[in-house]
């Protein structure tokens, strides 16, 4: 059992409705949220996670580095790990497996089990055991109909998983506008959807970013960056469906001449198997207004939002984009693809910041100049990033949970 658990853990009251949650493994985005659940004087919360390397430190894939989260995980909440049957310290079909979740949901007397995505093991065992025991399922993951292309093999094999997954399912929590037309689209209409908004900890980013405002100055003597050029921010994973290499060249078509530099400085944070190719393209431009800085850790990532002059996220098939979310915390306008699941609750064109089409190089150019052709573009649009953040947070996430939890158990006042 978790060490937080005792801590954590509050005399059981049946007006209290019990809610469990079987995730994966410890999420850096979703800690935050989890403890504010647990203030709630009526959901009785313990998570379930399925393995602990996220804790432990592990090498993220994507990021091709040694990843250890500088924020708390594990504090302000129950939980339990799992007993492990396979862990490869990365999330699949196959990993983690674990066993146990049948006899604590029948010990712990659930009201409810809301699981985190739905396609592994853990999760498909953990819906069956609540359907035997009688308990309602929850369902939220990620997924959007923004997609790669599959073989009718697979999509047909698809469309029978959720046939199948259907039986399960008593109620979605959707992220958002593109998770939403994704449950209906495969589990139809008559499974009732309760908006649980895709939210960072706002508090926190717009706090943090306000703090780094002080030592903006001394951020940007430290990297050499003149205080009269404007910062462009990308952060995320230099993987190929991130797009890095488009903005790098969208950003070299800025160049008002042969041999100029763009006026302003591109600052390049992450890591990943395409770094090698993006620091050549930089360095074979001749211009040193390219910067990488590597990896940062989550606490770091306030000062380069508060640096920055807007945030760019160009991938293509991304469910959501989280970072965005935190960018606009900081009251910064955000240039996404059209594939970025987030812009179609988040970003409207011309007032958040601007979206182009995905993989469009030329059209991401113009988009970086109309964010600089007039002085208070920038300023403006990022004023409206942070407004939007308003109505996107995690009370939206209690309300939409309370909303469904009251549906599934009728124990919940709204």
């Amino acid at each position: 059992m978790q060490r937080n658990e005792k801590k954590n853990s509050m005399t059981q009251d049946p007006a209290r409705v019990k809610l469990a949650y079987l995730v994966s493994h410890p999420i850096q985005y979703q800690a935050p949220l989890l403890r504010r659940i647990a203030q709630e004087p009526d959901i009785d919360l313990t998570v379930f996670f399925g393995s602990d390397f996220s804790v432990k430190g592990y090498k993220d894939a994507g990021f091709g580095v040694d990843v250890k989260w500088d924020i708390p995980l594990l504090e302000g909440y129950r939980s339990e790990f799992l007993p492990t049957l396979r862990d490869n310290r990365e999330i699949s079909l196959t990993s983690p497996i674990s066993h146990g979740i049948f006899s604590r949901l029948r010990k712990g007397q659930f009201d409810a089990l809301w699981c985190h995505g739905y396609s592994s093991v853990n999760t498909l065992q953990g819906m069956l055991a609540a359907r035997l025991l009688g308990i309602p399922v929850l369902l939220r993951a990620e997924s959007t109909l923004i997609d790669r292309p599959r073989s009718a093999a697979k999509r047909f094999a698809k469309r029978l998983f959720f046939l199948g997954l259907r039986q399960f399912v008593d109620g979605l929590l959707p992220i958002g506008t593109l998770n939403a037309e994704y449950w209906k689209h495969h589990l139809g209409p008559n499974v009732p959807q309760f908006l649980m908004p895709y939210a960072v900890d706002n508090d926190y980013f717009q706090r943090r970013s306000a703090e780094a405002s002080a030592s903006r100055s001394a951020l940007r003597e430290e990297l050499g960056l003149d205080a009269s050029r404007p910062v462009i921010l990308f952060a995320s994973k230099f993987i190929s469906r991130k797009r890095a290499i488009d903005l790098v060249e969208a950003y070299l078509k800025l160049s008002p001449g042969p041999g100029q530099e763009p006026h302003p400085y591109l600052v390049m944070i992450g890591d990943g198997e395409e770094g090698p190719a993006l620091r050549e393209r930089a360095a074979n431009s001749g211009f040193s207004s390219i910067r990488f800085l590597g990896f940062r850790n989550q606490s770091e990532l306030p000062r380069f939002f508060d640096l920055c002059d807007v945030f760019v996220l160009p991938s293509v098939d991304e469910p959501w984009g989280l970072i965005v979310n935190e960018a606009m915390n900081a009251t910064r306008p955000v240039i996404v693809s059209d594939e970025v699941g987030c812009q179609r609750d988040l970003v409207s064109n011309g007032v958040q910041g601007i979206v182009f089409q995905a993989r469009d190089i030329a059209g991401l150019a113009d988009a970086l100049r109309k964010m600089f052709a007039e002085p208070d573009t920038a300023a403006t649009m990022g004023a409206n990033a942070l407004k939007r953040m308003q109505n996107w947070s995690f009370e939206d996430d209690v309300r939409g949970l309370r909303k469904a939890l009251a549906h599934v158990t009728g124990k919940i006042a709204l």
